[in-house]
């Protein structure tokens, strides 16, 4: 493999330590409350208006949409509500015979509650809501509350308290940034606290997550978004090269590659970026052309086989596939967020409307883990339960692997058992016997 374009590395910026700040802000929550989260409110987001956003304030948003507006916010929370309910379908309870007459097993348990975090500023984030929400409610959560950043006057932006509405938040919050988080977590302005945070945003809500984590669960910690387009000779240069600016267009901190075994596709493309980028509107353009000169890379391949390995070692958050026979390609590639097969479909559609969700691992940690399911809102837990006779043979293994352990007590808590359910018997377990 050789590189057409290569990231540059003097312009690379490594992300900004932002913890110190970040559990300054926690630490000031945890002692001064809910007082201190509307204080950092005013401060961060301009806000002094009311935190929580009532009944008649979401009715007044759904009529400050066209009929085509909340139409479409419907298609897209249907699509992902199905999607959802056919991941749930595939999460059941089951259990098996171990030996006769003891049985163990597992159960699906939905948590209580779950907070859904929609980001705000530049873009108004109506599909972060639909996938966070929706996805809790078809997973079974009991109480679901959102918050998202309010932007001007009004606070939350209609179309997102819209899709709120839609989904099924039971609470939302006018607040971003890491006073929402905390609220959520900590159960201010009355409401309970959540089991789950789940949802994008920016360095400082992510980094909030992840030290709240084990207080509460987390669906990922995400970095910036990326993209990993696999192209071979037949795709069209014109539609791959629209795609990476698609996803450029996030942030200055996303970044794009593509992977190809075609040469004169790549110089193609790499000959079309900058005229796309120039024809976007500001301030998406700058942030597009600052991620494709800084961090968009090119890779030639010299077969399909390569393109896996390199795709693979990239794991991408979306991964795009532009090349003949996409059979191969979905058996063959196994580190991505989601993967987008043919030209047919892009990037754009997953993070919108299609169905599957937009929440997805970023900076290669789709090595480990997907995206945002239904199961991010679940527990798996066993359980198991035995007839005195069944149980007979486990508990003289139990004893004697918790003897070779050194636990001694935990042997005993067998031997006990056989002691009592059968009186009459010898037991040889380790050191002792019991009778």
């Amino acid at each position: 493999m050789r590189y057409l374009k290569r990231k540059n590395a003097a312009a690379e910026q490594s992300a900004s330590d932002v913890s110190d700040v970040v559990q300054g802000l926690l630490d000031q929550m945890e002692t001064g409350g809910e007082q201190v989260a509307r204080d950092l409110c005013r401060q961060f987001d301009g806000w002094a208006g009311d935190v929580l956003v009532s009944e008649a304030q979401l009715a007044q948003a759904a009529e400050k949409l066209t009929a085509q507006e909340r139409a479409d916010i419907e298609f897209a929370h249907d699509n992902v509500r199905r999607f959802a309910q056919a991941q749930r379908a595939t999460i059941q309870d089951t259990q098996i015979e171990i030996l006769p007459g003891f049985v163990a097993g597992q159960r699906q348990i939905p948590v209580q509650s779950a907070g859904c975090y929609v980001p705000g500023g530049r873009y108004a984030h109506i599909a972060s809501a639909i996938m966070t929400i929706t996805t809790a409610k078809v997973a079974g959560v009991g109480y679901i509350c959102a918050c998202s950043p309010p932007s001007g006057p009004d606070g939350i932006p209609a179309e997102i308290l819209y899709a709120m509405q839609v989904c099924g938040a039971d609470q939302v919050l006018n607040m971003g940034g890491v006073q929402a988080v905390a609220s959520m977590a900590h159960g201010f302005f009355g409401l309970p606290k959540v089991d789950v945070l789940a949802g994008p945003g920016n360095q400082y809500v992510a980094d909030a997550k992840r030290i709240l984590f084990g207080q509460v669960g987390i669906d990922m910690v995400a970095g910036p978004t990326d993209l990993l387009v696999l192209a071979d000779g037949q795709a069209d240069p014109f539609v791959v090269a629209w795609d990476l600016v698609g996803q450029a267009e996030h942030g200055a901190n996303s970044p794009v590659w593509l992977v190809t075994d075609d040469v004169g596709l790549a110089e193609q493309v790499l000959k079309q970026v900058p005229d796309m980028i120039a024809s976007l509107p500001e301030p998406n353009r700058s942030s597009a052309q600052t991620a494709w000169d800084d961090l968009a890379e090119i890779v030639i391949c010299e077969d399909r086989d390569e393109m896996v390995q390199v795709s693979d070692r990239y794991a991408p958050e979306h991964l795009q596939v532009q090349c003949a026979d996409q059979d191969w390609w979905l058996s063959n590639l196994n580190a991505y967020g989601s993967l987008f097969l043919g030209e047919e479909t892009t990037v754009a559609f997953g993070d919108k409307a299609a169905g599957p969700n937009h929440v997805l691992p970023t900076s290669g940690a789709a090595r480990y883990t997907g995206g945002l399911s239904v199961a991010k809102f679940m527990k798996t837990v066993t359980w198991q339960a035995s007839s005195r006779d069944a149980m007979r043979p486990i508990a003289e293994a139990t004893a004697r692997i918790s003897r070779m352990e050194g636990m001694e007590g935990h042997a005993r808590t067998a031997d006990i058992r056989l002691a009592k359910y059968f009186p009459d018997e010898v037991f040889s377990l380790g050191t002792n016997k019991v009778r």
